[in-house]
């Protein structure tokens, strides 16, 4: 009885060292390890997938400094910052899994596309924005006096250098009524979306994860417009009607490859009831933690 215990013991420790990391990145707004948010996802997927280790990406040397960042450090140098910090990063060698919530979820996928090394297995995007946003409903949190200043920004001028360098929700606000201005001077979401050209290694490396999950939530009052969570968008030329991916350019031309990651069953496309980033743990735990495991 002891040697089987013993035997049970040494599986289930090999199993615990076998779990694939994960790594985090949160939304605008929000830092690496808020109790309430980053902190409270990671105790989840660790009591949820035992041995697992969880790795919340911080942009700044301080806390203080990951939440200004999301708002005001251009996103191409926040996805190298990641790049460099997972490529440090001795356990995630093997592969990890990565999770991003908001615009943390197209980050991740930037990173995804840019930085192959070492390789993302699985990407969860929650809430994240793939077509970009044209609107700027709310703030989550205690930035909603920010929220204000952004939308005047916005509304100046997106697509000028100045406010395109120095502004990340510019940097991936996508203007429906100027999609040549955006595909020319978008410095992020135009490039990761092929809008310029195509990049075959961007389009090899996302097509090598294994699933690409994309959470969008039913009754989103934070993205605009909220089929953006699922890489719709406003069919172009205007601001109402919207499209599917599958009937996007995107799609049809496979600029990314999420044609044919569709077809080999890559893609998943789901919906959860709330608002921006509104789940219950109970939700999490069935829908999500399945895909750590």
């Amino acid at each position: 009885m002891a040697a089987l215990r013993l035997a049970g013991l040494a599986l289930l420790a090999r199993g615990c060292a076998a779990a694939v990391p994960l790594v985090l990145w949160h939304g605008m707004g929000d830092t690496c390890c808020n109790p309430l948010s980053m902190g409270y996802v990671r105790r989840i997927v660790e009591s949820g997938v035992p041995g697992v280790y969880v790795l919340s990406l911080r942009i700044g040397r301080s806390l203080l400094q990951d939440m200004e960042n999301s708002f005001f450090m251009n996103a191409n140098d926040q996805v190298r910052e990641a790049c460099s910090q997972l490529a440090k990063d001795p356990r995630l060698k093997g592969g990890y899994n990565a999770m991003g919530f908001s615009q943390g979820g197209q980050f991740l996928r930037a990173v995804a596309q840019r930085c192959p090394s070492p390789p993302m297995l699985n990407l969860i995007s929650i809430g994240g924005q793939h077509q970009g946003v044209f609107g700027f409903p709310r703030c989550p949190g205690e930035s909603s006096h920010l929220c204000d200043w952004i939308r005047k920004t916005l509304d100046l001028g997106a697509y000028t250098p100045a406010v395109q360098e120095h502004l990340v929700q510019a940097e991936y606000w996508h203007d429906p009524l100027k999609e040549e201005e955006y595909r020319k001077k978008s410095i992020f979401l135009a490039d990761i979306n092929q809008e310029r050209g195509i990049n075959e290694t961007y389009k090899k490396n996302l097509m090598a994860l294994k699933k690409f999950v994309m959470v969008k939530f039913l009754n989103d009052t934070m993205v605009d417009p909220p089929i953006s969570e699922w890489f719709g968008f406003y069919k172009s030329g205007q601001a109402k009607e919207t499209i599917p991916l599958r009937e996007t350019s995107l799609y049809q031309e496979d600029r990314l490859g999420l044609q044919e990651m569709d077809k080999a069953g890559k893609l998943v496309f789901l919906g959860v009831k709330g608002d921006h980033l509104h789940f219950s743990e109970e939700w999490f735990y069935t829908t999500i933690l399945p895909f750590l495991r």
